[in-house]
């Protein structure tokens, strides 16, 4: 099971009559918006991608609706892989245990403005 949240953009004079096609459509679940931005965040169900975008290409085309966008996704499956790995791969790299290694050998690689991409492929 997929879920996304999708961001819904439409003008303020619209905001109500987008959210009511939103909560009547069964495509989506509205959950909150702002009437004087013209934003609407709704959710999505889908057995897998193609069946959330098919469900997102129907909110883009609703009545009134300038822009409807995916923000966040949850893939089930993905999630379950991801977890898998990470109980079968070692905690902790061999080289960090070796009493021979030395700090200023470490390379941080969290910032990505920083880092040197072509050199860890």
């Amino acid at each position: 099971m997929n879920i996304s949240s999708i961001i819904v953009k439409c003008k303020s004079e619209h905001y109500d009559k987008v959210v009511e096609w939103c909560k009547k459509s069964e495509i989506c679940d509205y959950h909150f918006g702002d009437k004087e931005k013209g934003k609407i965040v709704v959710t999505i169900e889908g057995k897998d991608v193609s069946e959330e975008i098919e469900k997102l290409v129907k909110i883009q085309e609703a009545p009134y609706v300038i822009a409807a966008d995916m923000m966040m996704t949850y893939q089930e499956d993905m999630l379950d892989e991801e977890i898998k790995k990470l109980n079968e791969a070692d905690p902790v790299v061999d080289w960090l245990n070796d009493p021979n290694t030395k700090a200023e050998d470490i390379v941080y690689h969290g910032d990505l403005k920083k880092k040197d991409i072509k050199s860890m492929l």
